[in-house]
């Protein structure tokens, strides 16, 4: 059977990393058949919503949980990959105001918790990997 595959990473739209929407198409000499392929195995998943430990106070209202955004090569502009390869809380700090829904701050985001900044970093070192890369060592975990 001939099957053609596209996917499309929706990860840009507030989505969990590894979000995808998958079409295939069937040649029309194979669409009488009766055999129907195995599914392709899931991705691992990389959750990029944090629950605060230290949720933050803006105004009335309370943020407990931020979904970071994989962020597109514009957005990058001015940072170091390598800093962000190492989790550089200064790099991380002018890095999170541009991807994190609900938008933060820059004072917002220098008065995360440690332990809430550590866990952004982890998930922004994921969204800098290449998919295989990601995928082999999550399967290890």
């Amino acid at each position: 059977m001939n099957h053609a595959h596209q996917t499309t990473d929706v990860g840009n739209q507030g989505h969990s990393l590894n979000d995808h929407v998958h079409t295939s198409s069937v040649s029309e000499s194979s669409a009488h058949s009766h055999a129907v392929a195995a599914p392709p195995a899931p991705a691992a998943i990389v959750p990029n919503t944090i629950t605060l430990d230290v949720p933050i106070q803006r105004g009335s209202t309370t943020i407990a949980e931020i979904t970071l955004r994989k962020p597109n090569a514009g957005e990058l502009r001015g940072l170091s990959l390598q800093r962000l390869h190492q989790a550089d809380a200064d790099e991380l700090l002018k890095l999170l105001p541009r991807i994190t829904l609900p938008s933060l701050t820059p004072h917002e985001c220098a008065q995360l918790d440690p332990a809430d900044l550590s866990e952004a970093g982890g998930v922004v070192i994921s969204f800098l990997l290449k998919k295989a890369v990601r995928d082999a060592v999550l399967s290890t975990t």
